[in-house]
């Protein structure tokens, strides 16, 4: 299964940077283990088109995971976030395929097919079809932002 989570960095990029206009300058949690140094670029580039100041943070050992989301954090408190569910958990914005419908559908569907004895390797490689946009406003006034009605209106879920 691939869960396109690079290819779909730069548009949540463009998310954050919708929900909140007259952002200046964000930054950019990466792990160097798996976020090529052109995708950061992009993403930079991306940012710098819009007229925003990017700062880029990799994590490249797991000791340093606890330090550099605090790092993350000094630097800017809005995040949006990979998984639906983090938003759901106490984040603000996030975007992408619903952890849910992975395992029940794609996951599933896989596992009976082993079941009936096809070889891993003649199970396809499968995407989720199904990816959520979802807006925490209890968040979102908590840390004094105001989110948009028409941004609101693009949003998948809004928690209140």
């Amino acid at each position: 299964m691939s869960i396109l989570s690079t290819e779909f960095n730069g548009k949540r990029q463009e998310i954050l940077l919708d929900a909140l206009p007259g952002t200046s300058r964000i930054a950019i949690l990466a792990d160097a283990d798996s976020t090529s140094p052109q995708q950061l670029q992009t993403l930079q580039d991306a940012a710098q088109a819009r007229g925003v100041a990017s700062l880029v943070f990799r994590v490249t050992k797991s000791d340093e995971t606890a330090v550099a989301p605090e790092a993350f954090a000094a630097s800017i408190a809005p995040a949006i976030f990979q998984w639906p569910d983090t938003a759901e958990e106490g984040g603000l914005l996030s975007y992408g395929p619903s952890i849910v419908q992975m395992f029940r559908d794609i996951m599933s569907r896989q596992l009976v097919k082993l079941l009936r004895g096809v070889k891993p390797a003649d199970i396809p490689v499968e995407q989720p079809s199904k990816f959520e946009l979802v807006v925490n406003l209890k968040i979102a006034k908590t840390l004094g932002l105001t989110i948009s009605e028409p941004f609101l209106l693009r949003a998948d879920k809004v928690i209140e």
